[in-house]
């Protein structure tokens, strides 16, 4: 009897004991799932949020390309009959795109500076487009430019010598480089004549005699251009001149100078000198320094203007100023071989100074930009100079190279 009762007390010990051990593990189980639960919840809501990041930059990057697509299908030397439309699409895209999208825009031609950049206050220029011109015209052709302060300085500034100088003439506008007229239009709404739009202006107003004066600064390509734009219209008004480019006729070789080349070469060493704070050309060598202005460069016959422009400074007895060209065109001309003659010379501070009739992207860029391949920088990291400055400023914004186109619009009035 006592037997079975130790039996079946101890038969109530385990079974205690399993029923106690079973519900132990099934906590566990439970407290596993819970958190394996909570870590797939984590894992998914990452996975989410890391393809919500993905979709959000694919849809960055989409939205910039558009605006790239844009900018580029009005990056173009010619206008249709869409390129109004085109300008307006392409600002508003910009417009709508968010800053990051901004800094994404990138395409054969367009970047985040196209429209981001501030180049001046576009409303201080006037656009000279207008009808009611009269008998009489004295169209001012010009390569332009986006920059709106050097346009406004530079462009503007011999328009309006011109028209001060001629009050019984109607000056307006042209310039021949759609790619501007169209990025000018895009970001600041100002509509610029080119070439054919001008001279179909001119023959709507019933202008009789017009005069065509360019703001070129020689005979090259894109006057010769002006040229055939302006001969295709020549039967359609009583008389049609065109005037003199800034440093006027060629010559026949690299020695030939005239007076407009001295009158250009005196001014801008003059205007040079004294924005460098020296009283004379001859102040600024006894302390060391050159200056050196900067033209484009071509490969147009006309490109031996720069050599007599050389010529000229020698002529003057300027040995502490250089010219150069972007495009190394003459190959004397070039940024390393300028570096080179003003370094051998010993000078040891440089002066950098557009030789064009506009600061824009040139000047702005090329001679004084940040870039490795700037002017400024390669001049620096020659090693050769104590110190490279740049006074970022064209032509057409100096009232004597001013008055020199005047004195071409008269020439030409009086040939």
């Amino acid at each position: 009897m006592k037997k079975k009762v130790v039996v079946l007390f101890m038969s109530a010990v385990m079974a205690a004991t399993v029923v106690t051990g079973c519900g132990s593990n099934n906590g566990d189980a439970k407290s596993n799932t819970e958190a394996s639960s909570q870590k797939e919840s984590e894992a998914v809501a990452a996975g989410d949020t890391e393809k919500s990041t993905e979709a959000d930059a694919d849809a960055d990057q989409k939205a910039a390309d558009h605006v790239a697509d844009l900018i580029d299908a009005i990056y173009v030397q010619e206008r249709t009959d869409d390129t109004d439309k085109q300008c307006e699409e392409a600002k508003a895209a910009w417009d709508a795109l968010t800053d990051t999208q901004k800094e994404l825009v990138e395409g054969e031609n367009a970047d985040p500076e196209y429209f981001g950049r501030d180049t001046g206050d576009a409303s201080k220029d006037d656009p000279r487009n207008q009808d009611e011109i009269g008998d009489n015209e004295i169209l001012v052709v010009s390569f332009g430019t986006s920059f709106n302060d050097s346009r406004v300085a530079d462009i503007k500034g011999i328009e309006d010598a011109i028209a001060e100088a001629n009050p019984d003439w109607s000056v307006r506008r042209a310039f021949t480089a759609q790619i501007i007229i169209n990025h000018v239009q895009a970001r600041e709404g100002e509509k610029i004549d080119n070439m054919d739009q001008a001279l179909d202006r001119a023959v709507a107003n019933h202008v009789k005699n017009l005069v065509v004066q360019p703001t070129h600064l020689m005979h090259g390509a894109e006057y010769d251009e002006m040229v055939e734009a302006v001969e295709a219209y020549k039967d359609k008004f009583d008389s049609v001149k065109i005037a003199e480019p800034l440093l006027g006729e060629v010559g026949e070789d690299a020695t030939s100078v005239n007076d407009d080349k001295k009158a250009v070469a005196e001014t801008l060493t003059a205007e040079a000198v004294k924005v460098a704070g020296y009283d004379s050309i001859e102040a600024a060598k006894e302390d060391g320094t050159a200056f050196v202005f900067m033209g484009h460069g071509t490969s147009h016959t006309a490109k031996i203007s720069y050599s007599q422009m050389q010529a000229q400074i020698t002529d003057l007895g300027y040995d502490n100023v250089f010219i150069g060209t972007v495009e190394g065109e003459p190959e004397d001309t070039a940024c390393d071989a300028v570096i080179e003659k003003a370094a051998n010379a010993g000078f040891k501070k440089i002066v950098l100074r557009p030789l064009m009739v506009v600061a824009g992207d040139h000047a702005n860029n090329d001679m004084a930009g940040s870039d490795d391949d700037s002017w400024i920088s390669m001049f620096k990291a020659s090693g050769k100079f104590d110190s490279v400055d740049a006074q970022i400023s064209g032509l057409g914004s100096i009232e004597d190279i001013e008055k020199i186109y005047v004195q071409h619009t008269a020439n030409a009035m009086n040939e």
